[in-house]
């Protein structure tokens, strides 16, 4: 494959002219509408060399006339959607792949969306990075297909925990039934990136993918944003339960059961080769972060974080936390007689 010919997609509708590469596994392919497409090389298939193109184009020319005379004009629609039946909802996902799952852990990932719907999608891909959006992709995703959206590293996980897909669906030249247009926020938990179970079969790829649904049957998973009704809505309902609770409760409710989060490495992930001391001690961390946001508005839970005695890093890197970020929890070390000199107990407030 080089610049000049003419490809044609293998797993989506369409194909165009090859106007540059991005490294070994990317291509720019000009599609007819003028638009540029990244498209991954093994994706796309040559149909014609452009040298072929050069040649024939004075023949072509040459011909005109003649094929004009003898042949009646027809309109040919160059990729034309067919409609799948029973595909009139919304069902859009992300799927993540591992570039070489016999190397989790160390390799680069791929992120598809998937447009299982007959609609068409006008896409924007975003990531939340210091309290703002930033736009990472945009495209339009005809029906029924998976879209290559971007390969990243594993060191690119951080800037991927929050990521938000907007898009608008409609279709061409034909009627269509009206969809919402939608903004859905996505958490997305690098750990799951380091197991090898957290990639399944599926239907859309020959490899185990990691999918998070976006729409599914027209309903987001996560919308952002929250009109004010529903906001008076729910302020009326909890004033309503909470006054019978204020007034008629006679007796303090029973403690939980005290919580135990086993934060060595082992127990987190199925395999750390390749991994460095700093990455370790983030996938720790962010382990203890969901535990404390999981449990943070329940007074008087108890939470024991087993750490190890070690040389005390993720001791005192828990101990910052919860000094900076959770000011409202008291902590002490957890009981010697069941977990020796390697825990901390921590108390919401």
């Amino acid at each position: 494959m080089k610049i000049g010919d003419r490809v044609r997609f293998l797993n989506s509708v369409g194909g165009g002219i090859v106007k540059k590469f991005q490294g070994k596994e990317i291509v720019y392919v000009e599609e007819d509408d003028g638009f540029e497409t990244p498209v991954l090389i093994r994706e796309c298939v040559v149909i014609e060399s452009g040298e072929m193109q050069v040649k024939s184009a004075s023949k072509a020319a040459a011909q005109a006339v003649e094929i004009k005379k003898n042949v009646p004009e027809k309109k040919v629609v160059e990729g034309e959607i067919t409609e799948i039946p029973g595909k009139e909802k919304l069902n859009v996902y992300l799927a993540f792949l591992p570039m070489d799952i016999k190397t989790l852990g160390k390799c680069n990932y791929e992120l598809f969306l998937i447009n299982d719907s007959n609609y068409v999608l006008f896409l924007n891909y975003m990531n939340r990075k210091n309290n703002a959006w930033n736009s990472r992709f945009r495209s339009i995703i005809e029906p029924n297909t998976r879209l290559f959206v971007e390969e990243f590293a594993k060191e690119d996980l951080n800037d991927l925990e929050k990521i938000c897909v907007q898009f608008i669906a409609y279709k061409e030249g034909k009627p269509f039934m009206l969809k919402n247009a939608q903004t859905v926020e996505i958490s997305i938990d690098g750990v799951k990136f380091y197991k090898l179970h957290s990639f399944h079969e599926n239907d859309f790829f020959e490899d185990e993918a990691l999918i998070y649904p976006v729409v599914v049957n027209d309903v987001p998973e996560r919308e952002m944003l929250v009109s004010a009704a529903d906001i008076q809505d729910a302020m009326n309902r909890k004033v309503r339960i909470e006054r019978p609770v204020k007034q008629f409760s006679q007796r303090k409710e029973q403690l939980p059961a005290i919580v135990e989060i086993d934060l060595h490495i082992n127990q987190l992930l199925d395999n750390v080769s390749g991994l460095g001391n700093t990455e370790m001690l983030n996938i720790q961390l962010n382990k203890f972060h969901e535990t404390m946001e999981q449990y943070k508005n329940k007074k008087g839970q108890k939470i024991v974080f087993i750490h190890g005695k070690g040389e005390g890093v993720l001791r005192n890197a828990l101990l910052n936390e919860l000094k900076s970020k959770y000011k409202n929890c008291s902590f002490q070390d957890a009981s010697f007689r069941e977990y020796g000199f390697g825990a901390t107990m921590v108390t919401i407030r």
